[in-house]
């Protein structure tokens, strides 16, 4: 199974949305919440920490920021980014 897809992931995920998306299903498949089946969550867990690392990986040396920030400094308008720099002056 693809990584994106293991954690339900679009192409135009966010980071944050990778992260939000990889907390739920950590949660949603500990080991401690499946005392009838420890050992599928447990292997459930390990393919969702690898996807996640996977992407991680990639995102972190993908030459464009995934950083949420990042993408609206570079496509601040002018008024933006004198704000940004400067407030309220």
């Amino acid at each position: 199974m693809k990584s994106k897809t293991l954690l339900g992931l679009r192409e135009t995920s966010t980071l944050k949305e990778i992260k939000l998306s990889y907390k739920n299903l950590m949660k949603e498949w500990h080991p401690d919440k499946h005392k009838d089946d420890v050992e599928k969550a447990t292997q459930i867990s390990m393919q969702i920490n690898e996807a996640y690392e996977i992407i991680m990986d990639y995102c972190d040396s993908y030459e464009y920021s995934f950083d949420e920030d990042s993408i609206k400094k570079a496509t601040y308008t002018p008024q933006e980014w004198w704000y940004d720099k400067f407030g309220n002056r």
